[in-house]
Formats: structure tokens, C-alpha cells, sequence
């Protein structure tokens, strides 16, 4: 990840009514969530939910797939990973024995895919 798109990625993020989706999304795993769902769960407004659902998509937090007549969010894990590792990449003046802990608890109850 280039720092272009780390900052939008971060942008995406740094608006409250962003986030709680974001959080919610990476509760609810690989399984996702309707849009419609969402909405409820975050007692938010369908058309202010697809505007800001469209914003993590393009920083590529959140992707979507059709199921039906619906579209299930779910957190896209390979844009969420790249943005963590740019985040850390220069951590402990490249001693990785350092962070190494810090980083393995922090993604220790993670889903792996």
C-alpha cells in the first residue's frame, strides 16, 4: 500500500458513523451483512448508509456481493491487512522481534483467511 492510499483508507475511517460500520462489519466476519441490515442495526438512514458504505469500498475497507436482492457487506480483509501492514511496516526501527508480540496479540482472536 502506497501512502495515497493509506491516507484515504484512514480518511474513510476517521468519521464516526464510518467507523461504528466498519466495526460492525469486522464483528459480523466473512459471513457479512445486508445493507438493510446494517442500517437497522445502526439506526441510520438507507441512503446515508450507501454513501458511506460507497466511501470504504473505494479505500477498499468493505466490499460487497449480491445475494438475491440484496447486498452483503462484509469487511474486505486483503484492504484492511494491507493498511495494518503499512501502518506497522516500519515498526521498531526494523526489528520485528520487538512488535512481533505486540502485533500477534492484537490479531490473536482474528479470523484468518
Amino acid at each position: 500500500m502506497d501512502i495515497s492510499s493509506a491516507v484515504v483508507a484512514l480518511g474513510a475511517l476517521a468519521q464516526e458513523s464510518r467507523l461504528k460500520v466498519f466495526r460492525l462489519l469486522i464483528r459480523c466476519g466473512a459471513e457479512g451483512m445486508a445493507a438493510g441490515a446494517i442500517a437497522e442495526a445502526l439506526q441510520m438512514p438507507h441512503n446515508t448508509l450507501s454513501a458511506h458504505l460507497a466511501i470504504l469500498s473505494r479505500a477498499k475497507l468493505v466490499s460487497g456481493r449480491k445475494e438475491g436482492r440484496s447486498i452483503i457487506y462484509a469487511v474486505d480483509l486483503s484492504g484492511t491487512r494491507a493498511l495494518l501492514s503499512f501502518l506497522v511496516e516500519d515498526c521498531c526501527r526494523g526489528r520485528p522481534e520487538v512488535c512481533g508480540p505486540l502485533l500477534a496479540s492484537a490479531l490473536a482472536d482474528c479470523c484468518v483467511t
